[in-house]
């Protein structure tokens, strides 16, 4: 469980802490006073620092400073009683993560203190290359030994030591974040601030002053001055996930970064410096999107100086079993379940599987296995319908009856979800476009942007009758 220390002077902020952050989900350390909170960390190492900036006995930034030299990586948010406060901010621009205003919002401090621990498990917990199966290593595997994953390692270990901005493309669930940690720990900025950002899940309007900053009043609601991600990374690395989402706006500024290390806060007219090697990740075409106009080429061509493929789980043959044993291990520690055999079975249907989702889903389909299992045995009647091949698992459905399909899922705790919709989505798409193509396979790759044998091969495994289909 991570690890949060609060050090602030006032007994109520204390409680309020505790009240929120409890056993078995965070172990939390307190201490009244900036002596006693260095002397825990030097200690205990947490993984999160909540510090209060003024304090009796020391300069909320001198402590801020001292922590920063015993351990440099840990994230830290100050809280403040004064909006706009200059020893904040400066914090801030010196690698803090953030900073809280008193009286304390919970739900904010909720999702700060979860956002603190995201960025420190990236720092510290070690992404390992492993071509065969691991022992019990902390940490998360880069795991398989296909040619295409070889490939993935050799790449790393180049481009790692080299100051230049990386591209990671794969489709979603691949591990694209893995890889970008792992080019980051074995590099010369391993222990500088690690940052990321995901780029999809922040609506366009806000996207710029998350990554540049803005200044107090820049545009309605911006009450205090912020920080963005470039500048709390100078010294590190800033990961940028989903970039093909990136709005144009945005994309031109990220490009003025990538040419010259500068930029200026939302609002602001200052221009600003920052030493940052950016890792970008997409799972898509970002050729073919620039060619289209719905990226710019110039920043496709800054950000792919070193591009990394990584290869969906469906082309990795051997190294399904590999991972499988691998989280059943892992997983079933985690959840107080001793493995001892996976039936042959089971691996047959999970390497005969599409795997739409990638490793993620792979993952989940294992934690599945293991919440079913009755016995050190993991059986193959414990997989998801959909993974076994059955075709009652994605039942034919009309788009009204989607939502009835989610709710029944949820409502049965599934944990395969993703696989499940995909299948019944697809089962849909695939059945309509027969019927208009009149079972013409041919017509329907076309009109689906697949080849032929690959439209046979869903049809197949999807266990959708062609009736016509083979009439060319």
């Amino acid at each position: 469980m991570p690890t949060l220390l609060v050090v602030d002077d006032e007994p109520a902020i204390l409680h309020a802490f505790r009240r929120v952050f409890q056993e078995p989900e965070v172990t939390l350390l307190t201490a009244p006073d900036p002596t006693d909170g260095i002397g825990l960390v030097e200690r205990q190492r947490p993984d999160a620092i909540v510090l209060d900036v003024e304090m009796p006995g020391m300069n909320g930034l001198e402590a801020f400073r001292r922590i920063r030299e015993i351990d440099a990586s840990v994230p830290i948010i100050f809280i403040t009683g004064h909006a706009g406060t200059e020893e904040a901010i400066q914090a801030v621009k010196l690698g803090a993560l953030d900073y809280l205003f008193k009286p304390l919002e919970l739900p904010e401090v909720r999702q700060l203190v979860a956002k603190a621990f995201r960025i420190s498990r990236m720092m510290r917990v070690p992404a390992t290359i492993a071509e065969e199966l691991p022992g019990d290593a902390p940490g998360d595997v880069l795991l398989g030994r296909s040619p295409g994953m070889k490939e993935v390692y050799v790449a790393i270990g180049r481009v790692a030591p080299q100051e230049v901005a990386v591209l990671i493309q794969g489709e979603t669930g691949t591990g694209k974040e893995l890889v970008a940690r792992a080019i980051y720990q074995h590099s010369g900025r391993a222990g500088s601030p690690f940052q990321a950002v995901n780029c999809a899940a922040i609506p366009e309007t806000l996207l710029e002053s998350e990554l540049f900053g803005h200044e107090k009043g820049a545009f309605t609601g911006a009450e205090r001055t912020r920080i963005g991600r470039f500048e709390q990374a100078s010294g590190g690395v800033l990961f940028l996930d989903e970039i093909g989402d990136m709005s144009p706006l945005t994309q031109a500024k990220v490009l003025r970064f990538l040419q010259d290390g500068r930029f200026e806060r939302l609002g602001g007219s200052q221009t600003i410096h920052a030493d940052v090697r950016v890792i970008a990740a997409t799972n898509r075409d970002l050729a073919q999107m620039a060619a289209a106009g719905d990226f710019r080429p110039d920043l496709y061509y800054r950000l792919g100086v070193f591009t990394i493929s990584l290869p969906p789980l469906r082309d990795r043959g051997g190294d399904i079993r590999l991972l499988t044993e691998h989280y059943a291990r892992r997983f079933g520690r985690e959840m107080g379940k001793e493995i001892r055999e996976i039936a042959p079975e089971v691996h047959e249907a999970l390497r005969g599987y599409r795997w739409p989702g990638n490793v993620r889903e792979l993952q989940s389909v294992i934690k599945q296995l293991l919440l079913c299992a009755t016995a050190p045995v993991l059986a193959v009647e414990f997989l998801p319908p959909g993974v076994r091949g059955e075709a009652a698992a994605v039942p034919a459905a009309e788009p009204g009856d989607w939502d009835r399909f989610l709710k029944e899922r949820l409502a049965a705790g599934t944990e395969a979800l993703f696989a499940e919709w995909t299948a019944l989505t697809e089962r849909h798409l695939l059945t309509r476009v027969l019927e208009h193509s009149g079972g013409n396979l041919s017509q329907a790759a076309r009109i689906l942007g697949i080849n032929r044998r690959t439209l046979r091969t869903r049809l197949e495994e999807l266990k959708i009758v062609r009736g016509a289909a083979d009439a060319d």
